[in-house]
């Protein structure tokens, strides 16, 4: 009898697209040696019973072929009903027929600080060369954004100095009704003055409530940050023609692009940090933060600083704002 080496979780996701109908007729079939028909049934019955899956739905077993796992062939499983047939799902067999398996294989060759970088974006902290870098996808209209860069950012700049670069990415969220066009706004600041634009985050994060007024008029809120942009601008000396015309166009292009790479790295609500590539989830207690941040430091080959007294302080709120469906 063929036995598995982990429950097929796999199979869930495969038979969710096969319902959905998200994909095309997938061939099963490949080069190579077909498995004799009581085999074929064997892997089949046992794919179907430790899977749960559904009599209406059929099961393909491909060929074997080739696999980088000694003694062990791969072969294609495919999931059909109602003429639409998921993508391969691929399984390990043994020569010998009698044992079936699976297993997920990760490319970990790239350093995980370069899943997120900084590259144009105005940073705090320390220089390009910090060794650990903190990327917070942000929205500037929610409050629990609001609270952690009260909190959070000044304690880490406060305690790291210049081992730790912070950076901001983009992510306004829909049900958020003027965070694009604040958005926009910072950035098109940024773009001339990197000062100005923490000078400005920091005051809508800070003055949030006030911006639309009392009557909370998304119009009146475009327009108060287009003034709040237009003002720090002239404090910061930058060229008033060149941010008049960003702010003017609202091009959303570079945040729409900063939001499709958050979704890409399993962002759906904020805040969202990553410390030198590695997601911070929930609500994490500050000495937790540290604890990331330190083992980022030891693996860069530096000495983390003394660590500090334990604080109330929560790197994420309990309850972070989400994208509609999530």
């Amino acid at each position: 009898m063929l036995t598995a080496v982990r429950p097929f979780r796999i199979l869930v996701f495969a038979l969710t697209l096969a319902a959905l109908g998200c994909h095309a007729q997938v061939p099963a079939t490949t080069s190579g040696v077909k498995l004799s028909p009581e085999l074929t049934r064997r892997v089949q019955v046992l794919i179907r019973s430790r899977s749960g899956v559904p009599p209406e739905y059929d099961i393909a077993v491909g060929p074997r072929t080739k696999s980088e796992v000694p003694g062990y062939d791969a072969i294609a499983v495919t999931f059909s009903s109602e003429g639409k047939t998921s993508k391969p799902v691929m399984f390990l067999l043994s020569d010998d027929g009698k044992t079936l398996a699976q297993f997920s294989k990760f490319d970990i060759s790239s350093d995980p600080k370069k899943l997120v970088s900084d590259e144009g974006r105005p940073a705090r902290g320390g220089p390009e060369s910090a060794p650990v870098l903190v990327v917070g996808f942000d929205d500037l209209e929610c409050p629990y954004c609001a609270k952690m860069h009260e909190q959070l950012f000044p304690a880490l700049t406060e305690h790291y100095k210049n081992q730790i670069r912070i950076v901001y990415k983009d992510f306004p969220l829909s049900q958020h009704p003027w965070a694009m066009h604040a958005a926009i706004d910072v950035d098109c600041l940024a773009a001339q003055s990197p000062k100005g634009y923490w000078n400005l985050v920091d005051y809508v994060h800070a003055h949030a409530a006030e911006i639309g007024g009392t009557e909370r008029s998304v119009a009146k809120a475009n327009e108060m940050l287009d003034s709040l942009t237009k003002a720090e601008g002239t404090r910061q000396k930058v060229n008033a023609d060149t941010l008049d015309a960003c702010i003017a166009k609202q091009d959303e292009t570079a945040v729409q692009a900063s939001m499709k790479l958050g979704e890409e790295l399993g962002v759906d609500s904020t805040p969202a940090l990553f410390v030198n590539g590695e997601r911070v989830v929930g609500a994490v207690p500050m000495k937790y933060v540290y604890k990331i941040i330190d083992n980022a430091l030891i693996a860069a080959g530096q000495t983390p600083p003394p660590p500090p007294p334990d604080e109330p302080v929560q790197a994420t709120p309990t309850s972070p704002a989400t994208k509609p469906g999530n």
